[in-house]
């Protein structure tokens, strides 16, 4: 998870993560925003090094990127607004549904098209980032939001937790991953030591704790 705040600057839990990992291991990492939906595009043809931001493991993507150990683990939920009446997923009929372009949000929708199908026209809208997502369900145009539990979660706590309702029923669990191309598995190794090294040590929950505990 990583995100500018508002100074501008790039924050983050992935953010603390790494520069623990630079730390550790002497690597130096340079933060370069992306467009998300051509992460993959932008790590093949080398723009970028790895994918590191909140990236979800995922069938079809360990099909094209070398993913480290797994490192945090996550949900797919959905998120209305506190006074809505959609309680369950079958409430979703007819009701307008977004997601985050190129997404595990999007690949979990999907991957249930009995559920796609109910939503209105047949189809989920798709914004730029998590934070659109927000802006368009506190606005009324969405009726209901789909993301990573680990986002969704802080994101409501600086925005104000109690005008949101999270629904019981999600899309199943998953884990956060680090993205590489496939021939760099020199580079997976290092940072796989570096991350048992920190979750050893205790620093990796430092910073989960600074990130996501009351």
């Amino acid at each position: 998870m990583g995100f500018r705040d508002e100074n501008g600057d790039l924050v983050g839990f992935d953010i603390d993560l790494a520069n623990a990992v630079s730390e550790l291991t002497g690597l130096t990492f340079t933060f370069q925003p992306i467009d998300w939906s051509l992460k993959e595009t932008e790590l093949e043809q080398g723009n970028i090094d790895m994918i590191w931001n909140g990236y979800s493991i995922t069938e079809s993507r360990q099909a094209v990127v070398l993913f480290s150990d797994p490192y945090l683990e996550n949900r797919q939920i959905v998120v209305v607004l506190a006074d809505s009446d959609i309680q369950t997923l079958a409430d979703l009929n007819n009701k307008v549904v977004s997601v985050q372009k190129d997404s595990s949000a999007l690949e979990a929708v999907t991957n249930t098209p009995e559920l796609l199908a109910t939503f209105a026209n047949g189809e989920v809208l798709q914004f730029d980032s998590n934070v659109d997502l927000f802006m368009d369900l506190e606005a009324g145009r969405s009726d209901a939001i789909i993301l990573d539990e680990i986002f969704a979660d802080y994101t409501m706590k600086q925005r104000g937790a109690d005008q949101y309702r999270i629904l019981d029923e999600d899309f199943g669990s998953e884990s956060y991953g680090i993205g590489f191309r496939q021939s760099d598995t020199e580079l997976e190794t290092t940072i796989n030591e570096a991350l048992n090294t920190l979750k050893a040590n205790g620093t990796f929950d430092q910073i989960k704790d600074n990130w996501f505990n009351d």
